[in-house]
């Protein structure tokens, strides 16, 4: 049997950190039917990066094709790390047995049912993840990534307008995203994935040289399509 699981938060006005202007421009009481105008920050809620986010010299959404955010994914289960709490690399190795290169990768803690995305505790009591999680992703060969919380330590400190660390203190930016490796960030919904494979469809929209883009991030258990 065929599941389709929805891993994509929904784009809501009235965020603290990432204001969404939505307006209607025309509407069904003057004749012309329903227009909905909506604009905000292509790094808020769930979305893609592409490496022109961190580096001047790396690639645009231009050069992403559906062959890097498409594929088969392995479901690396974190539920049970604590909340402040760095992932090691340790952990994600022995989260990561089945993982096969070419993979997308899935990190499922289950954050979103511990904190909503709507408060600063979201940010703020997030475990994240080390250098050496980052590296041995990489090395294991997978061609995207995508997290259900915060996933660097130093994102918190936006929430407290901090000043903003330099690169390699984003480990995941530094040592994914930098290298080539497609991040989707801020998903929600993983615990619903029973799993420890799936085919994963992640679709951004087609902005043109772009360093990120909104995505709508779905995984499919059973038959792959």
């Amino acid at each position: 049997m065929r599941r389709y699981v929805d891993l994509s938060t929904a784009v809501t006005t009235g965020h603290f950190r990432w204001p969404v202007e939505r307006r209607l421009l025309k509407s069904h009481d003057t004749g012309e039917g329903q227009g909905t105008w909506a604009g905000w920050n292509l790094h808020a809620f769930t979305h893609m990066d592409s490496p022109r986010h961190v580096d001047p010299q790396g690639f645009t959404t231009d050069s992403i094709n559906l062959d890097m955010t498409v594929g088969e994914a392995a479901i690396l289960d974190l539920s049970d790390v604590p909340e402040n709490t760095e992932i090691s690399g340790e952990r994600i190795a022995a989260s990561a047995r089945h993982l096969k290169r070419g993979d997308i990768a899935i990190l499922k803690t289950q954050w979103d049912k511990r904190y909503s995305v709507n408060t600063p505790d979201y940010w703020a009591k997030a475990p994240w993840m080390s250098a050496d999680a980052a590296i041995f992703l990489r090395e294991a060969g997978i061609k995207a990534v995508g997290f259900d919380f915060p996933q660097d330590h130093c994102i918190r400190y936006f929430i407290t307008k901090q000043k903003r660390p330099p690169l390699p203190e984003h480990v995941t930016h530094f040592h994914l995203l930098k290298q080539g490796v497609i991040m989707f960030e801020y998903l929600c919904n993983t615990g619903a994935l029973v799993q420890p494979r799936s085919f994963v469809v992640a679709l951004p929209v087609k902005v043109p040289d772009s360093d990120g883009a909104p995505a709508r991030v779905i995984a499919i258990e059973g038959d792959a399509p």
